[in-house]
């Protein structure tokens, strides 16, 4: 019930995409991700582009669902966007950078491209340079925060801004209720991030994901750059093994 046309449109079940959190997004976790009907990704995060194509390759020969790979524009590593397109990866997700220079390769060899953004402008940007989706970002996410209202109010905006282009809803969901009330503003679906490191298939130690397990609202903090630390969305900070 809950599928919607850009699930139609990659072949996957359920609209949910796993966030390619750098090496505690490997293959394993992507793996699970898409063979689960939703859509694994693959993080890159400083690894040589040897290891990417290794994964990639690992990857592969562990689903034949569709799955993504994520790649920070902004933290350039030689020969990681190259590995991607000599593999031919499903799906190309980008953040931190133009999207344009990669678009038409990437539709020559029957790759898609998303984008995530932190702002109406830079989805419109990204729309005109043709990629196939937008991430929107929300400032309630974790790890690389471009993001800076919250999810509620960017949401409906960009998707009101780009449309057709299918919008993907990014930051402190990890529930049902998140991803219903995701897609009520318009979102064809939820890019999920802590809520897949508590589990098996996470690639970071057990002691991380005990206290992800533990935690409470209003009982863990994260630090922005140059300011004190702040208190996280009750969402992102109340993660569940799955």
């Amino acid at each position: 019930m809950l599928m919607t046309s850009l699930c139609r449109l990659l072949g996957i079940e359920h609209p949910i995409f796993s966030v390619g959190m750098g090496t505690c997004a490997g293959p394993e976790l992507a793996a699970a991700v898409s063979n689960a009907g939703a859509c694994g990704v693959l993080g890159t995060a400083g690894l040589p582009a040897k290891i990417v194509s290794q994964q990639i390759h690992t990857l592969r020969s562990s689903t034949d669902k569709p799955f993504g790979v994520n790649r920070i524009l902004d933290h350039p590593q030689e020969g990681q966007l190259e590995a991607c397109f000599e593999a031919k990866v499903p799906l190309l997700i980008l953040f931190w950078g133009d999207p344009k220079p990669y678009v038409r390769q990437a539709h020559d060899q029957g790759m898609k491209v998303f984008l995530q953004v932190g702002s109406v402008d830079e989805a419109k940007t990204a729309a005109e340079a043709g990629v196939d989706a937008i991430i929107a970002q929300g400032v309630e996410a974790g790890g690389h925060v471009k993001g800076t209202v919250s999810l509620s109010a960017l949401l409906p905006a960009v998707v009101a801004a780009v449309r057709p282009v299918p919008v993907i809803a990014s930051g402190g969901i990890a529930t049902g209720r998140g991803l219903v009330a995701a897609l009520s503003l318009g979102a064809q679906g939820i890019s999920v991030g802590t809520r897949f490191l508590a589990s098996e298939e996470a690639f970071i130690p057990p002691e991380y994901k005990e206290r992800i397990l533990r935690s409470r609202y209003g009982a863990t903090r994260r630090w922005q750059s140059g300011s004190k630390p702040v208190d996280p969305s009750p969402d992102t900070a109340q993660a569940r093994a799955r």
